[in-house]
């Protein structure tokens, strides 16, 4: 159990976030796809991402151990929606967080000696992460990420509205039952390790997440004891045996794209869901350097790829426009 202290300064600097960040996100998803108890609200999203990940996850499995502590995705990778933000901010993280966040890990013996690169800055070790990060993403988060945004927002104003309506401690009284408890002023949190934590007047900062089911987590910038902690609660329950962020997602039906933009073209646009080189385009396609590069330039023209130097490499990555068109929905509605 992990009590948290509140003054009255701590309740009224107490506030709701949007998101945890579309990188926890991803960690977690893959930490759940990981889980041989699969939630039943998760059931049809764990059969479509079953098996699709492989080698390519290996960098993010290696930070996620079966005991212990975790990284810190929203510390190393912020709150942000956007993976390339969300890289962009690992990729510039200090060394002393990274080392932070990483040294009372317990890694794999086969992964020690990765981890150290990793916590040594070294900038190598680094992309090969921020390339998992980009991979897990595309097929665990982004099929989805535009419903999962829609219900964290609603997740968000009803806490919002709580608080508006009847205050935070009435927020806190109906947070995450029966995880969550609110024993003025402690606010008990289920946990495996008992620890009293004290705000001293920093406020709690309180954020819904999808793929971080069944724990609630408490997160802390380690480098500015200052800023407020942030707890992040659960909004699917177990008890659903579906949802339906995962209806119609992931099903990319080809017809109606072939037909609109050409089945190559297509293809290429599908193949840059979360990121990739124009080499990995056109080994996925199996089309020629040149062609997938042609391709990725008319799509960055249309607003439905961006395209950014990450290293020596050229990273093509789908926009939320071309996302959209993907799933065959209207990007504004």
């Amino acid at each position: 159990m992990k009590r948290i202290h509140f003054t009255a300064e701590d309740l009224a600097r107490t506030r709701v976030a949007r998101t945890i960040g579309v990188a926890a996100e991803t960690f977690d998803s893959v930490k759940l796809l990981k889980d041989r108890d699969t939630n039943l609200a998760f059931r049809r999203w764990h059969v479509s991402v079953r098996g699709r990940l492989g080698e390519q996850a290996g960098p993010l499995a290696a930070l996620l151990p079966k005991r212990g502590p975790l990284i810190d995705a929203l510390s190393l990778m912020g709150d942000t929606a956007s993976i390339d933000e969300a890289v962009d901010n690992f990729m510039a993280a200090p060394r002393a967080l990274m080392r932070l966040e990483l040294e009372n890990i317990d890694f794999h013996p086969s992964h020690r000696s990765w981890a150290r690169n990793l916590m040594d800055g070294d900038r190598e070790t680094r992309l090969q992460v921020a390339a998992a990060l980009r991979a897990c993403h595309s097929v665990t988060v982004a099929p989805y990420w535009s419903r999962v945004r829609s219900h964290l927002n609603k997740a968000r104003a009803a806490y919002a509205g709580t608080m508006a309506d009847d205050g935070v401690e009435q927020l806190l009284t109906t947070l995450g039952s029966p995880l969550v408890r609110w024993r003025p002023p402690v606010l008990e949190v289920a946990h495996s390790h008992n620890a009293d934590i004290h705000l001293n007047g920093r406020g709690l900062v309180i954020a819904p997440t999808v793929f971080s089911t069944p724990q609630v987590g408490l997160w802390y910038p380690p480098l500015d004891p200052a800023k407020a902690p942030t707890l992040t609660v659960p909004t699917l329950s177990g008890t659903s045996l579906d949802t339906a962020l995962w209806e119609g997602v992931g099903e990319f039906t080809t017809q109606a794209l072939d037909d609109l933009l050409g089945r190559t073209r297509a293809a290429v646009l599908r193949a840059a869901v979360g990121g990739c080189s124009t080499t990995d385009l056109a080994r996925r396609v199996n089309i020629s350097p040149a062609t997938a590069s042609h391709h990725a330039t008319v799509l960055r023209n249309a607003h439905l790829v961006t395209t950014r130097r990450e290293g020596k490499a050229v990273v093509h990555t789908v926009t939320s426009l071309g996302i959209a068109l993907l799933e065959r929905r209207h990007p504004f509605a």
